[in-house]
C-alpha cells in the first residue's frame, strides 16, 4: 500500500491504469475503522490496481484539491481520472463491487 503526499501524488496516479485512494486523518475514529478494511482489499486485488492512501493533516493541499470534506472518503481513478468516491465508512465489498466496475 502507498502512503501518497503532494510531492508524490500526481506521478503514482498516472503510473497505474486504477487506483484507489483513501484520504484519512490519524484522529478520525471512522478513518481507523476503515483501515483494516483498506489492508484486506489491497492483499486481495488484481495486479494492477493500487491502492494508496492520503493523510489529509499531512497533505492538506491534497484532500482541498479534491475536495475531501468529510473523512474517510475513498476516490477510484482511472487512468488518472475520478471515476467514482465513496464518503464514510464503507465496506468490503463495496470497495471491491466499486474497483470490478473500474
Amino acid at each position: 500500500m502507498l502512503h501518497l503526499s503532494c510531492s508524490d501524488f500526481a506521478d503514482k496516479i498516472s503510473a497505474s491504469r486504477f487506483v484507489v485512494v483513501d484520504f484519512w486523518a490519524p484522529w478520525c475514529g471512522p478513518c481507523r475503522a476503515l483501515a483494516p478494511i483498506i489492508e484486506q482489499v489491497a492483499s486481495e486485488v488484481e495486479p494492477g490496481v493500487t491502492i494508496a492512501k492520503v493523510d489529509i493533516d499531512e497533505s492538506p493541499e491534497l484532500a482541498e484539491k479534491f475536495g475531501v470534506q468529510s473523512i474517510p472518503t475513498v476516490i477510484f481513478f482511472k487512468d488518472g481520472t475520478e471515476v467514482r468516491r465513496s464518503v464514510g465508512l464503507a465496506t468490503k465489498a463495496d470497495i471491491l463491487a466499486a474497483i470490478s466496475s473500474m
